[in-house]
């Protein structure tokens, strides 16, 4: 069984009445929100709505292009993109990683041998920001990995004014990151996968 197959959380969710034509049939839509994995072909919008978000903020972006390209060409399941109406609102790209703390290497690497769910990026589109979007995607991105037989762990690297809201999602800061990006210092932050073998056999995994 493919790793989406098994995800009925991933399915498109319908959070309106489908539209209906004068004639009483039923019109073709696109879901109002769905939650999916992203392609190549989804790099552009992702990198947008990045370039946006950080490059005001810190200077630059946690990945470019080319490295979106290479994460969504090599390890698709790892990424989870929601969309409202068709259009990309927010996402998440991680990749594996093979080590107990993140290092320098770890910024541009898929280790397909790892247990450890990098998250390079989250970003949520500055026109639906301040909705709790944020939350909510990281939340199905959690329960999305613990359906993923490989997964032990998920980790981060976030600067410290981000550290509350990370914590609200479960994750538990390690202390300095071994990792910078030119000034700026990084907090390092984990969250358990494992050690949910409950909600696994309830969840449809």
């Amino acid at each position: 069984m493919s790793a989406l197959s098994a995800l009925p959380f991933l399915k498109p969710v319908h959070l309106r009445p489908p539209r209906s034509s004068p004639g009483g049939q039923r019109r073709h839509t696109l879901p109002a929100s769905e939650f999916r994995c992203l392609s190549p072909e989804d790099a552009v919008s992702v990198f947008e709505i990045e370039r946006e978000a950080f490059i005001s903020v810190s200077g630059d972006c946690p990945l470019h292009l080319d490295e979106i390209r290479h994460f969504l060409n090599l390890c698709p399941e790892l990424s989870l993109g929601w969309f409202e109406e068709g259009r990309l609102v927010a996402f998440i790209i991680g990749s594996l990683w093979d080590q107990e703390r993140l290092s320098q290497a770890a910024r541009p690497l898929h280790k397909p041998q790892g247990s450890a769910v990098h998250i390079h990026v989250l970003a949520v589109h500055r026109t639906v920001r301040q909705q709790g979007k944020g939350s909510i995607l990281m939340w199905r991105y959690l329960r999305y990995l613990r359906c993923l037989p490989f997964a032990r762990r998920a980790l981060l690297m976030c600067e410290r004014f981000l550290v509350p809201f990370y914590q609200k999602c479960g994750f538990e800061a390690l202390g300095p990151c071994e990792v910078t990006v030119g000034d700026l210092a990084f907090v390092e932050m984990q969250h358990p996968v494992r050690g949910h073998a409950f909600m696994r056999r309830n969840s449809g995994c």
